[in-house]
């Protein structure tokens, strides 16, 4: 049986905390990308706010002004692992379908700076990283089981006061869209240097940094939450949030569709800034964060009263190829984590990246790039000391909001055990934006 510790928290103070959640002030145009701009996350409906681009919508005739968005996504990959980790030459193929409905309200309803939003998500996906033997993951679509999953992935209420300074969002929500989010581009008023994403990668540290893997709620497990941002000027953001913290115990959130009030709860907040550099006004930014996770957590016979860490993130663009004309150039970007616990899969992790847009003539809407991230592992699980990935990839733009991108990933070290040979695997991904 296990053991159930109780916070110093009044009942109805966490029922509160853990009903309400709310959005970073990151606008709805982190979401989808202007006509010419290049490079998409290569999980969408990991790391944006709104899904898709809202062309679903508009076929069945609701026009941007209407006050409804209809978009979504469809994701589908097929990797084979050429050698080494766990399972060497075999196939893996995943698919994800996430719908997206969002009401403004104020259109709707003339509720000032309201917004609601229900996102679907149907998973169907192998074991993908597990066969490689690579615990950070190396392809960020299959999460921890059950791997066909049906959910109601979002249901949340968005609310600007003051001037747009604070933005309260309420329900269930994805609490990576908000924090550590390394690849969410800057909101610029120049065209020219917006992108939807820093980074096309698809290993799973991009999206959550390792040292709050199984403790922090995301992809594809969402959860009931709060969170305060205060935004007092358009370069600085201060935010914090608390959320149904029952992952770090194995459950699986996302298919839950009602919070859970037990002394799981997922605390975290985060401070950033950004800023233009250079005559040409390249933009960057950069964050930092802290978390705790509470309740009692237990994995490979040790047992310890929460967990609590650090992370930091920046991005900045290195060099624009035509400036005042389109978005071509490149971008970086650095991660940082760290953590006191003894149950989760590490405790240390740095990674970085870098994005070439629009270099190659005649395709201003494809993107390459590479990316390393080097995770120190939990051996208390019987994990390697450490694991690094190395990935690279082109992400060609085929018509339309359709973009295909071939991805190569060499892991020197997989994770699971000490004895997994280098694992080098090719996974071809398909993104559908509708």
């Amino acid at each position: 049986m296990r053991r159930w510790v109780r916070q110093p928290c009044a009942p109805a103070i966490a029922a509160a905390l853990v009903v309400v959640g709310i959005a970073l002030h990151a606008p709805a145009a982190a979401a989808q990308a202007p006509a010419d701009s290049g490079g998409i996350s290569a999980n969408p409906g990991e790391s944006n706010l709104l899904t898709g681009t809202g062309r679903l919508g508009r076929m069945l005739g609701f026009d941007t002004d209407s006050g409804v968005r209809l978009g979504g996504l469809w994701i589908g990959d097929a990797g084979y692992l050429f050698a080494g980790g766990a399972e060497p030459r075999t196939w893996s193929f995943n698919s994800l379908l996430v719908l997206d409905v969002s009401l403004d309200l104020e259109k709707l309803v003339k509720i000032p700076g309201a917004q609601l939003g229900v996102d679907f998500l149907q998973f169907n996906g192998q074991p993908t990283s597990e066969r490689a033997g690579v615990v950070s993951g190396y392809n960020s679509l299959p999460g921890p089981p059950p791997l066909v999953r049906s959910e109601l992935y979002e249901l949340w209420w968005r609310q600007r006061l003051f001037d747009d300074m604070l933005i309260v969002r309420i329900g269930k929500t994805v609490p990576t869209y908000d924090f550590n989010n390394v690849i969410r581009p800057l909101a610029v008023d120049d065209e020219s240097l917006s992108i939807p994403a820093i980074s096309g990668l698809i290993y799973t540290p991009v999206f959550k940094n390792p040292t709050l893997i199984g403790a922090m709620p995301g992809y594809y497990n969402s959860a009931y939450g709060i969170t305060l941002t205060f935004v007092p000027t358009k370069a600085l953001y201060v935010s914090y949030g608390v959320y149904d913290g029952n992952l770090a115990r194995g459950e699986q959130t996302g298919l839950n569709v009602t919070p859970q009030f037990n002394g799981y709860y997922f605390m975290i907040g985060e401070v950033g800034y950004s800023w233009l550099t250079g005559a040409d006004g390249r933009p960057g930014t950069a964050a930092v964060g802290a978390w705790r996770q509470a309740g009692e957590l237990a994995a490979g016979g040790i047992r310890e009263d929460g967990a609590k860490g650090l992370y930091a993130l920046a991005s900045q663009r290195l060099w624009r190829l035509r400036p005042g004309v389109d978005n071509s150039g490149v971008s970086g970007f650095l991660q940082i984590g760290v953590n006191d616990s003894d149950t989760m899969i590490a405790h240390r992790y740095v990674g970085a990246g870098v994005t070439a847009f629009g270099l190659v003539p005649g395709r201003p809407k494809d993107s390459m790039g590479a990316g390393v991230a080097a995770s120190w592992l939990n051996q208390h699980l019987g994990f390697r000391r450490n694991e690094v990935l190395l990935q690279t990839y082109y992400q060609m733009h085929l018509l339309g909001d359709v973009y295909l991108q071939p991805n190569l990933t060499h892991v020197p070290n997989p994770g699971a055990s000490p004895r997994l040979a280098p694992a080098t695997a090719m996974t071809m991904r398909l993104t559908l934006l509708f």
